[in-house]
């Protein structure tokens, strides 16, 4: 006799000591062996003891000289497994473990329908989605399909009745039964149908917040899509934006996912091959990068039989420069489902994507950060993800200058949790340091889950966040300081402040921080410096990085405008109404920077939008 852990397939649920096996509905009496412990329900009371079921093809008798307490039908107990006796019943004691392990028991071998033909005779189980459902005289025929093929599934009840009628077609299923031929075709004889559970879990929200609302009911659909994807064993790319919010939205997300992965997925290597997190240093999907996910999706395809996957986009995606690299991906039908706060174009990048959340389609902004939607995401994926995740929205807001209402209560909740705000702000510079070295190739699974305190070391953690930031600090305060002496001022029309500076000039290339970066140090050295409305321009060849605080931009407007004014100039952009970034030819700097600041000194002071940025 197998134990139950080679007869089938064993999953760990928690908590030490004596283990309780817990059947499946499928699992036979091969599934089980004398000694072992097993969850039970009572299914009949009679005088001499009580019967119980441990799945539906299995069941025994508690004879009362070894039950302990009273029982009625549908009662839970534990139960060991005394003898399997040669007619085949089986005896059972009433037992009481302590401290004990539940582990999850499944009839068969996972496999896939490729590998069918060499387990003729024997007991599997295969993960797809029903692609059809035919009645017949006989049994209900249900084709499933897995990443490798499809397989008739013969399910019987009465003849001509149809069996499991909650099932339908595009359910993602489990199926367990005994591979068998007929004429000449390979067909699962089933025991058991399981619909996979694909619905997100209903939790609270981290805080109270009404704008909130809306955005969670999107974020519960992606939810449901990202489960699906999992259950149908379609591989997942995660493409983010490579700073401090894209990195708390993608990491939460991540680990929701592959613990998704490896509670659905028996293969210990699945978290690995059905998930790959990719950082982008641009503020959309370039087409180097779609390059490069469709060359793999493509290659694993024809080499490992794999779907191809669904791209899920955070803290990117929402504008009409990733369209192109959009349009390439539907050529191969593959599934787009974006998460973002930059300002959208709505009309542009929807016919393309299968889900779009961002707080502007709900008359908010960029204050709703990518990272605190990402969080309340990985937690109706996971929800055991729950009390790891209290600091990280706080780290996110922190990290993209959220002005949020809600800020405060997310502050709070990291107090709560043990992170003071200074070290919310060591965090975010050691993650935005971080991956500046990483560059777009390494996601740094590892070193980037420690620096979020996501990892198993809390004293790993805090030393790796004082090198990393102390770095960051230095590093930046040399780059400041060398650019400076070199920072032209003027005062515009509506008497805001501008400063201007040619970071490809006047800092230091291809060190920390990047340009980016290197203006919004500045911007928020002037801005406490002068108490007023800033903005500030870091330049470049073919670039300019835009910074501003009480006065209302409108980035994204000021782009198309400047993309009709000035033809043949290649302007290129976006971002939000405080921050964003404008691409151009260099033979049209000089032109684009004089309409730009031209736009700037007409646009309307807004003491809402001012911020107070720490020394």
């Amino acid at each position: 006799m197998t134990s139950p852990a080679d007869a089938g397939t064993t999953e760990g649920t928690g908590g030490s000591g004596s283990v309780v096996h817990e059947l499946a509905p499928g699992c036979t009496s091969e599934d089980i062996e004398e000694g072992s412990l097993y969850h039970a329900t009572v299914n009949g009371v009679v005088e001499y003891g009580v019967f119980v079921d441990l799945s539906e093809h299995v069941s025994g008798l508690v004879h009362d000289s070894v039950l302990d307490g009273d029982y009625a039908a549908d009662d839970e107990l534990v139960v060991e497994l005394a003898e399997i006796r040669e007619n085949g019943d089986l005896s059972f004691h009433e037992e009481t473990p302590e401290d004990a392990t539940t582990v999850e028991v499944t009839h068969g071998e996972e496999v896939g329908v490729a590998d069918l033909a060499e387990k003729v005779g024997h007991a599997v189980h295969i993960d797809g989605e029903v692609v059809g459902i035919k009645q017949t005289g006989g049994p209900t025929l249900f084709q499933v399909r897995d990443g490798t093929g499809v397989v008739p599934c013969a399910a019987f009840e009465e003849a001509g009745v149809r069996a499991y009628p909650d099932i339908e077609v595009d359910d993602a299923v489990r199926v367990t039964g005994d591979v068998e031929t007929r004429d000449g075709a390979l067909q699962v004889e089933t025991d058991d149908i399981a619909r996979l559970d694909g619905e997100p879990a209903d939790v609270d929200p981290l805080v109270e917040w009404a704008a909130f609302e809306p955005i969670r009911e999107e974020l519960a659909d992606v939810a449901e899509r990202l489960r699906r994807a999992v259950l149908e064993g379609r591989p997942i790319r995660m493409r983010h934006h490579a700073d401090g919010d894209g990195i708390c939205a993608s990491v939460p997300v991540q680990l929701a996912l592959q613990n998704f992965i490896a509670e659905v997925h028996e293969d210990a290597k699945a978290p690995r091959h059905l998930f790959k997190r990719l950082p982008s240093k641009a503020p959309f999907y370039e087409m180097e990068d779609v390059t490069r996910d469709l060359n793999f999706a493509l290659e694993d395809q024809e080499r490992h039989g794999q779907k191809l996957p669904l791209l899920l986009m955070l803290d990117n995606g929402s504008t009409e420069e990733d369209t192109p690299a959009y349009r390439t991906l539907a050529e191969y039908d593959i599934p787009i489902v974006v998460v973002d706060h930059h300002h959208p174009d709505p009309e542009a990048v929807e016919p393309l994507v299968a889900e779009h959340v961002n707080p502007y389609l709900h008359g908010e902004d960029y204050r709703i950060t990518t990272g605190m939607m990402c969080v309340e995401l990985a937690r109706m994926i996971d929800p055991s993800l729950s009390d790891s995740l209290e600091h990280v929205p706080a780290v996110a807001g922190l990290s993209d200058r959220s002005e949020a209402d809600a800020m405060q209560q997310y502050l709070a909740l990291a107090a709560d949790a043990g992170y003071e705000e200074s070290d919310l702000r060591d965090i975010g510079e050691a993650l935005d340091y971080a991956a500046h070295w990483l560059r777009r190739y390494d996601a740094g699974d590892q070193l980037i889950e420690d620096a979020l305190d996501l990892g198993s070391d809390p004293e790993r953690h805090a030393e790796l966040v004082e090198f990393l930031s102390t770095r960051a600090e230095r590093d930046v305060e040399r780059q400041v300081e060398d650019a400076l002496s070199h920072i032209e001022h003027e005062r515009l029309d509506n008497d805001a402040h501008l400063y201007r500076v040619d970071v490809d000039e006047f800092a230091h290339r291809f060190i920390y921080p990047a340009p980016g970066k290197t203006t919004g140090e500045i911007h928020d050295r002037k801005v406490t410096e002068t108490g007023d409305p800033v903005i500030t321009i870091g330049y470049g060849p073919d670039f300019a990085v835009l910074r501003s605080d009480g006065v209302r931009l409108d980035i994204p407007e000021m782009v198309t405008e400047l993309t009709e004014e000035l033809p043949g100039a290649g302007v290129s952009g976006g971002g939000h109404l405080v921050v964003g970034s404008i691409k151009f030819v260099p033979g049209a700097r000089e032109e684009v920077l004089t309409e730009l600041v031209a736009k700037m000194s007409d646009a309307e002071l807004d003491e809402a939008l001012r911020s107070t940025p720490v020394e």
